[in-house]
């Protein structure tokens, strides 16, 4: 070990670099399981179940008794045990045929886990109900049904309180009119003071009060916060005191969430960058006034 390193040095630069190296991968394999799981309990198991429902629905009525699978038959001494059982615990009398129906499905239920596979068909049927339901209502007489039926489920109570604001926010992120889509330039602008310099997103145009008092062309600038730029500041600015830089929608994102950590590729030491441009007010003032004062000489 060299002159003036220790192991407890050494061991708190090497820690430091494995958590660098491996905690991204372990955070984002985390957040992946997690909304694997979530989805899966969510959406693909009540699929799941409701198709074990529909077959247990259906196979006695196309098939014959002597056809049916073993798991679909269910002897009088089971119902007759479930009964029992039923008593004990103290719940309600129900019908054999109900008891029946229930035995069935716990018996196809742990013949279906038994296939992993099957599990699949809960993912595979909700992708093809989405994609059915984007054909559906994409076209014009679907988004007027889906128009009237959302005016209707504004007005439910609860509901009206919550879900013109819940759509709101899937529209901006997985609509038409997406976030990505939403930002039309990635631009700095001095805010929150003059000197200091933050990137934003351009949204648009702003409206024409903003336009009348600011005296010339505005637009409005969405400026989000590390390490979530889901969350953030909206301004109204001139256009000439904005710079458009040379970035992807991507890129500012990526140097947002990052705390300016990555900065986008093109952007590093020593590689030829683009330009920017803006209309410096107080430059273009100096610059009048040096003018003014060479013609009154």
């Amino acid at each position: 070990m060299s002159e003036g390193r220790s192991f407890t040095s050494d061991f708190k630069r090497f820690f430091g670099r494995g958590l660098a190296i491996l905690l991204p991968s372990i955070v984002t394999l985390w957040l992946l399981f997690q909304a694997f799981v979530f989805v899966f309990n969510t959406v693909a198991e009540p699929i799941n179940r409701g198709i074990r429902g529909g077959v247990v629905y259906v196979l006695p009525r196309v098939f014959e008794e002597s056809e049916l699978p073993s798991w679909f038959k269910v002897t009088d001494d089971q119902v007759a045990l479930r009964q029992n059982r039923r008593r004990l615990e103290g719940l309600s009398e129900v019908s054999a045929a109900e008891i029946r129906e229930s035995i069935r499905l716990q018996q196809f239920r742990d013949v279906w886990s038994q296939h992993w596979y099957l599990d699949g068909l809960g993912f595979v049927v909700a992708i093809i109900l989405i994609y059915l339901a984007g054909v559906l209502l994409g076209n014009y007489l679907g988004r007027q049904i889906y128009g009237r039926l959302e005016a209707l489920i504004a007005r439910i109570p609860g509901f009206k309180q919550v879900y013109p604001y819940v759509k709101q926010v899937v529209d901006l992120i997985f609509g038409e009119n997406s976030t990505l889509k939403a930002f039309s330039e990635v631009v700095m602008v001095q805010y929150p003071r003059e000197g200091l310099w933050s990137i934003g997103f351009v949204t648009g145009s702003t409206f024409q009060q903003v336009r009348d008092t600011t005296g010339g062309e505005s637009v409005t600038v969405f400026i989000p916060t590390s390490p979530t730029p889901m969350t953030g500041f909206v301004i109204n600015t001139l256009r000439r005191d904005t710079v458009k830089l040379d970035l992807t929608i991507e890129q500012a994102l990526r140097f947002i969430i990052t705390a300016g950590v990555l900065t986008p590729e093109h952007d590093m030491p020593g590689v030829k960058t683009g330009k920017a441009v803006r209309l410096d007010r107080a430059a273009d003032s100096a610059e009048r006034a040096d003018a003014d004062s060479r013609e009154g000489s």
